[in-house]
């Protein structure tokens, strides 16, 4: 073959070659101006679908006396709808966005859970062992001293372990001092010599046969992932949950809080408002993870999904099935829960409510209100956040879950 041939078949090599990048420059042109389009007919139907509920919710929270709201939908596991309305400081007339962060009390358990099903993935430590086996002080239902209280029980709410109100009320800190220590309280609390012990703070029901809410046995769980992973829980949270799930405005800890979008608390008392000061909690892993409407989505579809929120897995798909799996049945079951009937269910530290129909957590402290459950398909999730404790958020939730299952309907 001579040179001019060799350089004719490269020229038309060349030409071929440049053809088919541009061809498949204008397929991608193509495709993502589908993509586009797609995710513009998404935003157009949740929009025409959702034009209704700006009017309804702030009318609400007139009649109710809600200062600030914040609220998300969820649709198969994934986030379709955001929205802030009133003030997180009324005072200052700054308005409660999606992006507020305020204390969600209970629902806090739930990252508690995850935190005590990463370590069990790790293997440090075990559902069903004797929790004595991680505790640097013994805890035992005096009433039943030869039977094992287990993570399991405290997560299910069935350890026989109770809240002495008189005692747990007192774990509210409003001032600057420093809160007395989770593990000396919890000591004081459940060892006999301890200024806080009393037969009162266990239930006459053996280990795993009643349920009974606890939120000192929320701190005593806490408190074992602590000792065993040698962190606080806020740093192995954020190390587990927060970081990878780019959760930012998310903390256990007062003092990591950005308090400048940190919302005012309120709370209602018949036809007044008054301001809650901010308050850290000894029993913290029980209620004082402090987070914004945009975050804790996050985590919630990382529940729905099985550990995963779209690329990032803080779970591995079986143990997280495990947490969000119901935990009594009809041959292992507290006494007083009825699976013939509706009643209720539990997961780890993730609960049934309105007899079974839905399934995560609520929370509820002074000056806050929050909901963050889903169907038991987890076909729609809804989360609605409250910074004015007493105040009657329950109509908002139920049009916001109506809303949910049109816009899923309609998708489909």
């Amino acid at each position: 073959m001579n040179i001019q041939s060799i350089v004719l078949r490269k020229v038309i090599y060349g030409i071929v070659i440049i053809m088919l990048v541009l061809m498949s420059s204008c397929d991608n042109k193509n495709d993502n101006k589908k993509e586009e389009s797609s995710d513009a007919s998404k935003v157009s139907l949740v929009d025409s679908i959702m034009q209704p509920i700006d009017n309804f919710i702030l009318q609400e929270m007139e009649e109710n006396k809600v200062i600030g709201l914040g609220a998300a939908i969820i649709v198969d596991k994934e986030l379709i709808w955001l929205k802030g309305f009133g003030y997180a400081n009324k005072e200052k007339q700054i308005p409660f966005t999606s992006n507020t962060v305020m204390c969600i009390a209970s629902i806090s358990k739930t990252f508690t859970g995850v935190t005590i099903m990463k370590a069990v993935e790790e293997g440090l430590v075990s559902l069903d062992e004797d929790i004595n086996t991680y505790l640097p002080f013994k805890v035992v239902n005096p009433n039943f001293p030869n039977e094992k209280i287990t993570l399991r029980h405290l997560a299910t709410h069935t350890s026989s372990l109770t809240d002495d109100y008189d005692v747990y009320d007192k774990t509210y800190n409003f001032s600057n001092k420093e809160s007395e220590a989770l593990g000396d309280f919890l000591k004081s609390y459940f060892t006999p010599k301890g200024k806080n012990f009393s037969k009162k703070n266990f239930l006459d029901k053996k280990p795993g046969t009643y349920r009974d809410y606890s939120n000192i046995a929320a701190g005593l769980a806490g408190y074992i992932i602590e000792v065993q992973t040698g962190k606080s829980l806020n740093e192995y949270g954020s190390n587990k949950i927060f970081k990878p799930l780019k959760m930012n405005n998310t903390s256990w800890s007062l003092s990591e809080t950005d308090l400048n979008n940190h919302s005012i608390q309120y709370e209602k008392e018949k036809d007044s408002i008054k301001i809650i000061p901010l308050y850290s909690l000894t029993t913290y892993p029980d209620g004082g993870v402090r987070t914004s409407v945009s975050d804790l989505s996050k985590f919630f579809i990382a529940l729905l999904n099985e550990g995963k929120y779209k690329e990032t897995r803080i779970l591995k798909q079986e143990i997280a099935k495990e947490m969000l799996r119901f935990q009594f049945t009809e041959s292992n079951k507290p006494e007083n829960i009825n699976l013939k009937e509706p009643n209720k269910n539990s997961g780890i530290f993730w609960a049934t409510k309105r007899d079974v129909t839905l399934m995560g957590h609520g929370g509820s402290d002074y000056g806050v209100s929050t909901d963050m459950f889903c169907d038991i398909n987890k076909e729609v999730g809804v989360i609605v956040f409250s910074n004015t404790g007493e105040a009657d958020t329950y109509d908002i939730y139920n049009e916001l879950w109506k809303y949910g299952k049109l816009i899923r309907n309609s998708k489909n």
